[in-house]
C-alpha cells in the first residue's frame, strides 16, 4: 500500500502507526515513539487534519447552535474566541489553552466521559498542531461541518423520475415539478417546458411560486452539511437569490409571504428563518423547535407564520418581530403539514399520528391559547400531504399507504374516499376552482382527480347522543299475559313462543342453562325486556340477548373510533362517574361517547385542570352506560376510544382505529335502577320473528335461580322528585338550594319544565326549573323576603308540577314539594353577583349574556355581617343550575372562594362552542352560614351575529 506525500497527515499518520505497532507488538514505548516521530514530520493542516477531529468529537456540543460553555468550534475564528472556561487556542507559544487541557486530561473533561473519546492518534495530531502555534486555514474560514470528504468513486446512478415536490402558480397556468436535483417549469395550457434548472446540491423538498408568479423558490441542501433556498427569475430563468449560510442541514420548506416581500425557510436543523425576499438578508431567526421543521405556512394576511415540526408541535410566530405566540401541543407524532384556512380563522395540521386537527385561531397579535376545534383520525398511516380547497369548505389529504380522502371543513366529516393511488403522493394542488386536484407521485406520474363537494353538516347534531327516542305504542301493556317457562327451550329449534306484552316466570336451573323465547314484531316496533331477579332475592345474575329467528346476533349500532387514548392515574370500578382521567383529553368533547372494553359512556363535564378527569353521565352517583352496554371495572392503562355511532351494517372507511359492532344484549341495567338485573331496549329491524334469550352471566344455575322476564312495548315517560333540600331553613333576605331529580323511563330524553307551587307567604323560588334534554337533575333556590314571617305548617302546600313532551303529546305529573319550610335566624353573610358595571341583582335578576365558545367575567360580592372566615363556592360544581356545557372556568386547586376578610371574587364563565341558545336562571352557593345562595341571575346564551 502506498500513501501519497500530498495526502492529509491523518492518512499518512494512521498508516505509519499501524506498521510500527505491528512490528513492536503494541508496546507502550512503540506508541510513544510513533507519536513523537511521525507528528514531527509535518504540521497538521486545519481543514484537512484538525477539522475532522473537532467535527467528529466536539461539534455536537460546541457549534453555532449548541454552545455549551459558550464555546463554538464551528469555524477557526470562533475557535480562537474561546468560551467561558478560557481561551481554546494559545495566544502565544507556551500558553496553556483549553485544547491543551483536553489533550492532557485536565478539567473540564472533554469530551465528557460518557461520550466517545478522542483516540490517541487524533490526540497526537491536535498536540502537534498546538505546538506549531495552531495555524489557521489558508482558505476561506468556513464551517467545519461542511468539510466532509466524499470518496471519488465511479458510481453510475440512474436518473430518478420520482417527483419530490410540485407547486402551481396562483393563476393556475404554470406548474413547477422537482425530481431530486432538478426543477422544471411547465405551461399547463400548452404542456410545454418553460424552464429547466439542474445541478441543485441535493433533493428538492418544496417549491413555491411568488404571489405575482415572477419567481420560483426551491428548498434544498446537502444532508448533514448545509441547507439553502434558491430563487429563480422566471422571466429569463436566471438565479436571482440564494439563501444560505444559516441552515446547517436540509431545508424542508420555503414559503413566500402573501405580499412577496419575505421568504420563510425551515429545515432539519430545527431553525425557522425569515429573509428579505429582495436582498436576501436575515430578518428574524426563530429557534424554539426541538425537532426538524418540515413545513411552514403564512396566514392569509401575512401577519403570522405557522411551523410544523418533528417535535410533535405546531408553533405560531408573529411575523413583524419573530415572537412566538403559541405552541399547539396536541399532536402525538411528527407534523409534516400545516396550513391556514382561506378565511384565516383556523390552522390545520397533520402528520405521523394519522390525525388531522383544526385549531380555532385566537392569537392573532398576542400570545393566546388556540383551542382545538376538530380532531380526526383520518388515515391508517402517516399523512404526507394536505391541501385546502379555495372555497375553504373542503380539505384533501393523502397518506403513506397511498390512500386519499376529501373532508369537509370545519367539521372534518368524510366527503369522499378516493381510490388507492398507484404510488405515494408527494404533492396535492387544487385546480379548476377546487373541482379537481392535481396529484404528483413518487413514480413520476401526475393526474387530475375530480373531488366531490362538501356535504351539508349540522355540528350540533353530530355532538348529540345518538339514542333514538322511543315511540309510544298504542298496544295495551297494562295486563301482560303471565307465562310459565316450559323446558326444553334452550335453542332455536325448541324456542318457547310468547306474545307481547307478557310476563315470563322461569328458572335457570343448572349451569349453562339457556332459556329461549320466540316473539313477533314489526319493523320499527320498540320493545323493552326487563328481568326481576336480584331485586327479588334470586341468586341469578341475568344476561339478556335478542337474536333473529335463526338465532344469529342482531347488530344494534356500529361505533367508529375517532380518537384513541387510555385511562391515566387510576382505574375505575363499575359505578364511578367522576375523575375519568384520560390521556390526551384535550381533543375530546363533552357529550361524546367513550368506548372502554365493551362499555360505552357519555362524557358529561370537562376535566377541571391537570389534577382531575372527565365526569361521565349522569354527572353524579352511579354512572350510566349507553346502548344498554354493561358498566364494568377498568384497570389503569385500559385503552379507551372516542366513538361516533353509525347505523347497523355501516362500513366506515379505515382510519387506523378499531370499529366496534354492538349487538342487542345486556348484563346489568344501564341506568342502575335494577342493579344487576338486566334491561334491554330493542327496535325491530324488519317484520318477523325474533328470540329473547336469558342466561346467567357467570354460567351458573340452580333450582333457586328464578326470574321474572317482563316483555312489553316501549312507553317513554318520567317522574320527578325533590332529592335535596326538602326541609329548608331560610334566613330572611337570603336563599337556600334544593335539587330536583328526574327518573327517565324507556329512553325518554326530552326537556322537562318543573313549576314550584304552593309556597307560604313571603317565600318564593326560582321557577320554572328546566331539566335539560338528556340531563337527570337541576337546581333551584328558595328565598325568604327580608320581612318574611315564620310560616305556619298549614301554609305550606308546595307541589312540583312537571311537564314534558313525548312525541306530540304533552305529559304532566305532580309530586310532593317541600315537606317543611322554616324561617331561619338572621344571616351572618349574604352573597350577590355583580357585572362589570357593578350592577347588583336587587329588584330584578341580573342579566348576563354569553356566546358559544366565549368566556365572560363577573364578580361575587359578600356582605359580611358576622362571618370572617373564607367563603367556599365549590370546585367543579361552582355555579348552580348552569346550562349544560357552560361552566365556571380557571379554577384553582381550592376551587372558587373568597378569602378570609376579603369581600369580592372575580369568576369566569365559559360556554362550549356547541351550547344552544337559551335562557336559564342560575345562582351561586356559598358553603358558609348553612349554604347561603345568591339572588337569581338570568343567563342568556346567544349566537354571535352572523354565526
Amino acid at each position: 500500500m502506498r500513501i501519497s506525500k500530498s495526502a492529509p497527515i491523518t492518512q499518512r499518520f494512521n498508516f505509519s502507526l499501524k506498521a510500527l505497532l505491528a512490528s513492536a507488538r503494541h508496546s507502550h514505548w512503540a506508541l510513544t515513539l510513533v507519536v513523537s516521530s511521525t507528528l514531527s514530520a509535518a504540521t497538521p493542516d486545519f481543514h484537512a487534519d484538525v477539522a475532522p477531529i473537532l467535527r467528529d468529537y466536539c461539534s455536537a456540543c460546541h457549534s453555532g447552535q449548541e454552545r455549551e460553555g459558550e464555546l463554538n468550534l464551528e469555524t477557526y475564528q470562533a475557535l480562537k474566541k474561546g468560551g467561558e472556561n478560557g481561551a481554546a487556542l494559545p495566544e502565544k507559544p507556551g500558553d496553556t489553552s483549553l485544547l491543551d487541557k483536553v489533550i492532557h486530561g485536565k478539567k473540564p473533561a472533554m469530551p465528557p466521559k460518557k461520550e466517545t473519546q478522542i483516540p490517541p492518534t487524533e490526540m497526537g495530531i491536535l498536540e502537534t498542531w498546538l505546538k506549531a502555534g495552531a495555524p489557521g486555514p489558508t482558505a476561506k474560514d468556513v464551517s467545519i461541518l461542511t468539510l466532509v470528504t466524499v470518496p471519488d468513486l465511479p458510481l453510475k446512478l440512474q436518473k430518478s423520475k420520482a417527483i419530490t415536490a410540485a407547486t402551481l402558480s396562483r393563476d393556475g397556468r404554470f406548474q413547477a415539478v422537482a425530481r431530486y436535483q432538478s426543477v422544471e417549469v411547465l405551461d399547463l395550457n400548452t404542456n410545454a417546458r418553460v424552464h429547466h434548472f439542474e445541478g441543485l446540491p441535493g433533493k428538492v423538498n418544496q417549491l413555491a411560486f411568488s404571489p405575482d408568479g415572477t419567481r420560483l423558490v426551491a428548498a434544498t441542501g446537502s444532508v448533514g452539511i448545509s441547507g439553502m433556498a434558491i430563487c429563480w427569475n422566471l422571466k429569463d430563468g436566471t438565479p436571482s437569490l440564494k439563501l444560505e449560510g444559516e441552515h446547517q442541514d436540509l431545508v424542508y420548506s420555503a414559503r413566500w409571504s402573501p405580499d412577496g416581500t419575505l421568504l420563510a425557510t425551515g429545515g432539519y436543523d430545527r431553525r425557522v428563518i425569515l429573509w428579505d425576499a429582495t436582498t436576501g438578508k436575515v430578518v428574524h431567526r426563530m429557534t424554539a423547535h426541538t425537532g426538524a421543521v418540515f413545513n411552514l405556512a403564512f396566514s392569509p394576511d401575512g401577519t403570522l407564520l405557522a411551523s410544523a415540526s418533528a417535535d410533535q408541535t405546531v408553533k405560531l410566530w408573529r411575523v413583524k418581530d419573530g415572537e412566538r405566540l403559541d405552541t399547539l401541543k396536541e399532536p402525538q407524532g411528527e407534523q409534516f403539514n400545516v396550513s391556514f384556512t382561506p378565511d384565516g380563522n383556523a390552522i390545520i395540521a397533520a402528520g405521523a399520528d394519522n390525525k388531522i386537527r383544526v385549531w380555532t385561531l385566537k392569537s392573532r397579535d398576542k400570545a393566546e391559547i388556540n383551542p382545538v376545534r376538530e380532531s380526526r383520525f383520518a388515515h391508517e398511516t402517516t399523512i404526507t400531504s394536505l391541501t385546502v380547497l379555495p372555497s375553504g369548505d373542503r380539505l384533501v389529504s393523502a397518506a403513506l399507504d397511498r390512500s386519499m380522502k376529501v373532508w369537509s371543513l370545519p367539521g372534518l366529516e368524510l366527503v369522499q374516499a378516493l381510490p388507492t393511488q398507484p404510488d405515494t403522493i408527494t404533492s396535492l394542488q387544487a385546480i379548476d376552482n377546487g373541482n379537481r386536484v392535481l396529484v404528483s407521485r413518487m413514480d413520476g406520474s401526475m393526474e387530475r382527480i375530480p373531488v366531490q363537494r362538501a356535504k351539508q353538516h349540522n355540528e350540533s347534531l353530530a355532538r348529540a347522543t345518538p339514542i333514538t327516542q322511543a315511540v309510544t305504542s298504542e298496544s295495551d301493556d297494562s295486563k301482560p299475559v303471565v307465562i310459565q317457562e316450559a323446558e326444553p327451550n334452550n335453542n332455536t329449534g325448541n324456542a318457547q313462543p310468547v306474545g307481547i306484552p307478557s310476563e315470563i316466570h322461569g328458572t335457570i336451573d343448572k349451569a349453562g342453562d339457556v332459556d329461549v323465547f320466540q316473539f313477533s314484531a314489526k319493523k320499527g316496533e320498540e320493545l323493552v325486556f326487563e328481568v326481576f331477579a336480584e331485586r327479588e332475592k334470586s341468586p341469578l345474575d341475568s344476561r339478556l340477548e335478542v337474536r333473529d329467528e335463526k338465532g344469529a346476533p342482531i347488530e344494534r349500532v356500529v361505533l367508529e373510533s375517532t380518537h384513541s387514548s387510555w385511562l391515566a392515574f387510576r382505574g375505575k370500578d363499575s359505578k364511578t362517574s367522576d375523575d375519568f382521567r384520560i390521556q390526551h383529553y384535550a381533543e375530546m368533547e363533552i357529550n361524546e361517547l367513550l368506548y372502554c372494553n365493551g362499555e360505552v359512556v357519555k362524557l358529561w363535564m370537562y376535566p377541571r385542570g391537570p389534577d382531575s378527569g372527565f365526569m361521565v353521565y349522569p354527572g353524579e352517583g352511579d354512572r350510566y352506560s349507553v346502548f344498554d352496554t354493561t358498566p364494568l371495572s377498568h384497570p389503569l392503562g385500559q385503552p379507551v376510544y372516542a366513538v361516533r355511532p353509525l347505523p347497523p351494517g355501516s362500513q366506515p372507511p379505515p382510519n387506523g382505529l378499531p370499529v366496534f359492532r354492538l349487538n342487542y344484549e345486556n348484563d346489568d341495567d344501564p341506568s342502575r335502577v335494577g342493579g344487576h338485573d338486566s334491561l334491554l331496549h330493542f327496535t325491530a329491524p324488519v317484520d318477523g320473528n325474533f328470540q329473547v334469550r336469558i342466561t346467567d352471566a357467570r354460567g351458573f344455575g340452580s333450582e333457586n335461580s328464578s326470574y321474572r322476564l317482563v316483555c312489553r312495548h316501549s312507553r317513554p315517560d318520567f317522574t320527578v322528585s325533590l332529592s335535596q333540600g326538602g326541609k329548608p331553613s331560610v334566613s330572611p333576605g337570603s336563599g337556600r338550594e334544593f335539587q330536583i331529580k328526574v327518573h327517565r323511563k324507556d329512553n325518554f330524553d326530552g326537556p322537562i319544565s318543573v313549576e314550584v307551587t304552593g309556597l307560604p307567604p313571603g317565600f318564593h323560588a326560582t321557577t320554572p326549573i328546566v331539566i335539560e334534554a338528556g340531563q337527570t337533575f337541576a337546581f333551584g333556590s328558595i328565598y325568604a323576603d327580608s320581612n318574611a314571617t315564620a310560616p305556619e305548617a298549614s301554609s305550606n302546600t308546595s307541589r312540583l308540577v312537571a311537564t314534558g313532551v313525548v312525541g306530540t303529546k304533552e305529559i304532566r305529573h305532580e309530586s310532593p314539594g317541600f315537606s317543611e319550610i322554616k324561617l331561619g335566624s338572621s344571616p351572618k353573610v349574604t352573597l350577590d353577583v355583580l357585572d362589570k358595571a357593578d350592577e347588583k341583582s336587587a329588584d330584578k335578576p341580573l342579566e348576563l349574556t354569553i356566546h358559544p365558545g366565549e368566556t365572560i367575567t363577573a364578580r361575587i360580592r359578600a356582605t359580611r355581617l358576622d362571618f370572617k372566615d373564607r367563603i367556599e363556592l365549590g370546585k367543579e360544581d361552582s355555579g348552580r343550575n348552569l346550562p349544560h356545557g357552560v361552566y365556571v372556568d380557571n379554577l384553582g386547586l381550592s376551587g372558587l372562594l373568597i378569602p378570609e376578610n376579603a369581600v369580592e371574587r372575580e369568576f369566569f364563565l365559559t360556554a362550549a362552542k356547541w351550547v344552544p341558545e337559551g335562557d336559564r336562571t342560575i345562582f351561586f352557593r356559598g358553603k358558609a352560614d348553612g349554604g347561603q345562595t345568591t339572588p337569581p341571575v338570568l343567563l342568556h346564551v346567544r349566537k354571535r351575529a352572523g354565526s
